[in-house]
């Protein structure tokens, strides 16, 4: 990104001058690579500030494209909340009509009621392909052909799967895929919107308006530096993906198997093959997810519950996959990536479980629990856990 930020600093839209020819070659070498990164063709590429103004795009602009064929949507209650928020904009409107279903307890979505949901009017389904919270990839080739098959179009958001594990959108039939660069390692601020051009051609309404960049569908001055390091995460997301995947799941199941061994009531979240190699989603009972995470301040983490100005509410992903509040609101999403190492995983294995111990001991429901187990063990003969 370096020389596009101080000496190669021309706008990739002025044609007329070397600095505007230099700028857009790097634009278009970038094209190149985030399309083969997803298996793409370079024009079906639309850079956009992020994957949250894809979704709006892609969202917004089949439904003002499409309206006269139908205005019903299908997606998914543990969707990022930048289709969620979408698709409830545009119902307060009365733009669209939207079927939000709900997934199976391990996070996967039941194909069974998709079909059910899809109607003559349906124009698009989003499915997300790896679930932000809880790493789940959903059967995305076999939900594309349920939607093609059913004459609707098909848009995932892969903020969080492409460069991390294999996408294709011919092969998962898919029509409109969002993604962000700083999911892998890219500058934040930066995105892009893939739109099939063919077999079908996807068509869509722009959302602004302006000097008609990328193709008219995204008006604005490209982010030529942004574009630029997006392209490069791509190439090399692409070039050790498979050797980054298999490494990044050694550290997560050496986690895992760790946290298993040395503590009780504790619950993997999501299912654990179809899920990231880098997600590790885990409830701890009896453990307030935002004091463990206040007691772990040398560790970066993330709660499975959302803070509001007023109130801890549980994530609506939590929600949706059926887990209670107590163990929702106890929630820890650990994210392991290219940069970590087995002393970090064994670090970050003794601090959580010795402030989980911690916090437990302060907990009577725990130490209830606790003791009805050992009666338990102690009536069947056995040693209790």
């Amino acid at each position: 990104m370096m020389p596009y930020l101080t000496e190669t600093y021309g706008n990739a839209a002025s044609r007329t001058h070397r600095y505007g020819w230099e700028a857009e070659a790097g634009v278009e070498a970038a094209r190149e690579q985030v399309a083969a990164v997803i298996g793409a063709r370079p024009r079906e590429i639309v850079f956009t500030s992020g994957a949250t103004e894809s979704d709006n795009l892609a969202l917004k602009g089949v439904l003002e494209f499409h309206g006269e064929r139908g205005r019903h949507i299908v997606t998914v209650a543990t969707e990022h909340k930048a289709v969620l928020d979408t698709c409830r904009r545009l119902e307060r409107s009365g733009r669209a009509e939207v079927t939000y279903l709900s997934p199976r307890s391990d996070g996967l979505l039941d194909l069974d009621d998709l079909s059910r949901a899809i109607r003559s009017d349906t124009v698009l389904v989003s499915v997300m392909h790896a679930n932000s919270e809880i790493g789940v990839l959903q059967p995305i080739d076999e939900i594309g052909g349920i939607a093609r098959a059913a004459g609707a179009l098909f848009h995932t958001d892969a903020a969080q799967s492409v460069g991390k594990v294999p996408v294709d959108v011919d092969a998962m039939r898919v029509d409109l895929l969002s993604l962000s660069a700083h999911k892998l390692y890219g500058p934040k601020g930066c995105g892009a919107l893939f739109v099939r051009s063919r077999e079908p051609r996807v068509r869509l309404t722009p959302m602004m308006d302006g000097g008609g960049q990328e193709r008219g569908l995204r008006s604005g001055t490209v982010n030529v530096p942004g574009v630029v390091g997006l392209g490069a995460a791509c190439r090399i997301g692409r070039e050790e993906m498979a050797e980054d995947a298999a490494r990044i799941l050694r550290l997560r199941e050496r986690l895992r198997q760790r946290l298993e061994a040395e503590l009780d009531e504790i619950r993997i979240n999501g299912h654990l093959e179809r899920r990231l190699p880098g997600n590790l989603h885990v409830s701890f009972s009896c453990v307030e997810g935002e004091a463990l995470l206040m007691s772990l301040k040398d560790v970066a983490l993330s709660s499975g519950s959302a803070c509001t100005s007023a109130s801890l509410e549980p994530s609506h992903v939590l929600r949706a996959i059926g887990l209670r509040d107590e163990l929702a609101h106890g929630s820890i999403r650990f994210g392991i990536g290219r940069f970590n190492d087995e002393g970090e995983i064994d670090y970050v294995a003794e601090r959580v479980i010795a402030e989980v111990r911690r916090l437990r001991e302060h907990s009577p429901v725990y130490r209830k629990m606790r003791a009805a187990r050992v009666g338990e063990a102690a009536r069947s003969g056995r040693t209790p856990a």
